[in-house]
């Protein structure tokens, strides 16, 4: 179950960044994080934690959605 979560969430976090056209780099400055902390999220190595999934909200100018079977960002409603 811990690693389907963590697939789905850096699959999310890779759709969200790619659909805003931003590097990893770009998302890492954002959040206040390192690259490489980034592309493990997205390579499914971290879990979703509700910090980090604020963080990365926030960095993604989304809202986060978590249910018991997947993990979405989802732009701010206009």
């Amino acid at each position: 179950m811990e690693i389907r979560e963590a697939l789905a969430f850096g699959k999310a976090h890779y759709d969200r960044r790619t659909a805003m056209g931003l590097s990893v780099a770009q998302v890492a400055e954002r959040a206040d994080m390192s690259e490489d902390e980034v592309e493990c999220i997205e390579e499914g190595g971290t879990a979703p934690m509700v910090p980090l999934l604020r963080r990365l909200a926030a960095a993604l100018d989304a809202d986060v959605r978590l249910t018991a079977a997947d993990v979405h960002f989802e732009a701010h409603a206009a």
